[in-house]
């Protein structure tokens, strides 16, 4: 009645080999004193009995003269066709009807549990290993010739250690792929091996770069999940989809960042991909979510979200700010290009992100940088104190009450300067949306994250919350910093935190903008903490280890060189902020190679693959914007 734990586990090599299936059976250390023996008079075995011991021994005879070495490739495989992971959706109804004769339960039990990718391709342990023994020296090579070109690039070490080292990711077990071919994927994994905070997090997973330009099919799989199944008739979307993936309870609210950035992020699929019959297959829903992330959270259609909306810090922003704020103008953005291509009404989309952007830079920028405007009265919401009974996640004691009373909702930013703060800017960036919002104020908030939140040496920060992401004498880049000294009596939770998935966008972001220099220190600090002498360098954790949002990290790539392919108008764009003469991996639907500059003038060598373009635009020197 237990189906997950069945499975057959394979050792092997590529060479003749010898196995003895069955160690001497005894008790204390008798199996292994009797092992070595053997070993020690290479002589040929005798007992070969295939049950009756849990250990067993692989052999593999040859003889080496002096000075001679010689590689012995050690295969393993796996196969484990169910599993017991269910999540998001209430407790499995159909119980284990298993036959006694072979021990299987009913397809119907089993499905209604996560069924790995491999397990509807493969019958079992027998056609892995088979593939396994074949593919191997192909796809060593090809896993090689990856690898030599990725690491061909003319760009800092730290950059590609940055990029490379967050791919772990992908063999971890915080991503999943069903037995549909379909991605899932947690947050991040406990200590035990096993995910944390299921259902491919939107807001969390918007910050991840690498998929969509590595595997685009299993990125769009996310966002097929989201909107085809994640999302209601009214257009909310659960930000946590279920496993099995499957349609989800809507008793919950949804995330704004998550929700408008999803938008962005089907616009950035279309660009890679150059499917536009998959843009228009999603399309219905797409309007759906944007009309209700409208009426929701700008009910008033000023171009802002006003009404308090749920974000990324697992916390509601009351009032207009300019992290959510900016991602609401991107994702209206994405719906006027889109509306375009598929002969759609654009114009009140248009009318809004006018409205937005003006209000955002008139009202919300303080000269500095981007700002919040706490705002919990007079809205279409009823004030925290008018819904204690609703506050799932925020304990308004009596004394908490006073300060709501005295500065507003708990776990607001204000005027704190936010490395988020203007994260739809970046968004825009790496979808391939044109900017929206005053390139030199964006870079002034930029720049303003980069002098108030970066610390070299945290001895003298204060965190009450998770300090082990960044202390001592660790350095780092503090999510938000009060410069003014106004920092609320309870601000947002982990506001005194570094994440490195916030690390690495700023820093991309700043390259983007010609600080390569000041994205470069974030970097380093990162990579200072995760040097291995502390932290795993393979391993940047947040809420649990190999955590998808450091993923944004690949943006580094187009930080430093300004790379994005268009696979619907086949025109690939450069904006070097490292000169003009360089090469950098670029990794597309299609196919991946090196593209850049020699001497001034755009080249593409493809390396595998096809990548197919018309027209090389050249943007090093300007903006970079359309």
């Amino acid at each position: 009645d237990k189906p997950h734990y069945k499975g057959d586990f394979a050792i092997f090599t590529l060479e003749e080999s010898l196995v003895d299936h069955r160690w001497f059976r005894g008790g204390w250390y008798d199996g292994r004193t009797m092992l070595w023996k053997d070993i020690l008079r290479a002589e040929p075995l005798k007992d070969t009995a295939a049950a009756g011991s849990l250990n067993a021994s692989l052999y593999v005879p040859f003889r080496l003269e002096k000075g001679a070495t010689k590689t012995v490739h050690l295969l393993m495989a796996w196969h484990v066709p169910h599993s017991d992971q269910r999540h998001g959706i209430p407790p499995a109804e159909i119980q284990p009807v298993c036959d006694p004769a072979t021990g299987c339960c009913s397809s119907a039990y089993t499905a209604q549990f996560y069924e790995p990718w491999y397990s509807g391709v493969y019958a079992g342990i027998e056609q892995i290993t088979s593939y396994w023994h074949d593919r191997y020296s192909t796809l060593r090579v090809e896993s090689e010739k990856f690898s030599q070109t990725f690491f061909s690039s003319d760009l800092p070490p730290e950059v590609l250690e940055a990029v490379s080292a967050n791919l772990s990711i992908l063999k971890s077990p915080t991503v999943l792929r069903q037995k549909d071919g379909s991605m899932w994927a947690f947050e991040g994994c406990f200590d035990s091996g096993s995910g944390c905070c299921h259902g491919s997090c939107t807001h969390v997973w918007n910050y991840a770069q690498a998929v969509p330009h590595l595997f685009p099919r299993l990125e769009r799989s996310l966002r097929e999940t989201e909107y085809l199944r994640s999302q209601d008739g009214t257009g909310h979307q659960n930000f946590r989809s279920a496993l099995p993936i499957q349609e989800v309870d809507h008793g919950w609210h949804a995330a704004a960042d998550g929700q408008l950035g999803g938008i962005m992020k089907v616009y950035r699929e279309w660009r890679i991909s150059g499917d536009t019959e998959w843009l228009r297959r999603l399309w219905p829903q797409v309007k759906q979510s944007y009309a209700y992330c409208s009426s929701t959270w700008d009910p008033m259609g000023k171009g802002i979200l006003e009404e308090p909306h749920h974000n990324t810090y697992d916390i509601e922003f009351w009032g207009p700010d300019g992290m959510c704020t900016s991602i609401y103008l991107g994702a209206t953005m994405a719906m006027i290009r889109m509306s375009e291509a598929l002969g759609g009404d654009k114009e009140a989309y248009a009318g809004l992100l006018e409205k937005g952007r003006e209000y955002m830079e008139k009202e919300l920028f303080n000269g500095e940088y981007f700002i919040q405007q706490v705002r919990w009265k007079g809205l279409k919401t009823p004030s925290p104190e008018e819904q204690l009974a609703e506050t799932w996640n925020i304990n308004y004691s009596p004394e908490a009450m006073e300060v709501m009373r005295r500065e507003g909702p708990k776990y607001q930013y204000g005027n704190g300067c936010l490395s988020d703060g203007v994260i739809g800017a970046w968004f825009d960036a790496v979808c391939g949306l044109p900017g929206i919002l005053d390139r030199e104020k964006v870079q002034s908030h930029l720049e303003s994250v980069h002098r108030y939140n970066l610390r070299t040496d945290l001895s003298d920060h204060t965190n009450p919350q998770r300090p082990g992401f960044g202390m001592g004498i660790d350095g780092g880049l503090l999510l938000c910093s009060w410069p003014g000294g106004d920092e609320p009596a309870l601000p947002f939770v982990y506001s005194n935190e570094v994440w490195t998935g916030i690390e690495y966008q700023v820093a991309s972001h700043l390259m983007m903008h010609g600080e390569v220099e000041s994205g470069l220190e974030i970097v380093r600090e990162v990579r200072r903490r995760y040097d291995g002498s502390v932290r795993n360098p393979f391993n940047e954790y947040e809420c649990g280890h190999w955590y998808a949002r450091a993923m944004s990290s690949y943006a580094l790539l187009q930080g430093l060189t300004g790379l994005f392919y268009d696979a619907v108008d086949r025109t690939l764009y450069i904006n070097s902020q490292i000169g003009d003469d360089f090469g950098c991996f670029l990794s597309t639907a299609t196919g991946y190679g090196v593209a850049g500059l020699r001497k001034g003038e755009p080249f593409l060598e493809v390396v595998s693959g096809t990548i197919g373009v018309d027209r090389f635009v050249n943007r090093t020197g300007t903006s970079g914007e359309d």
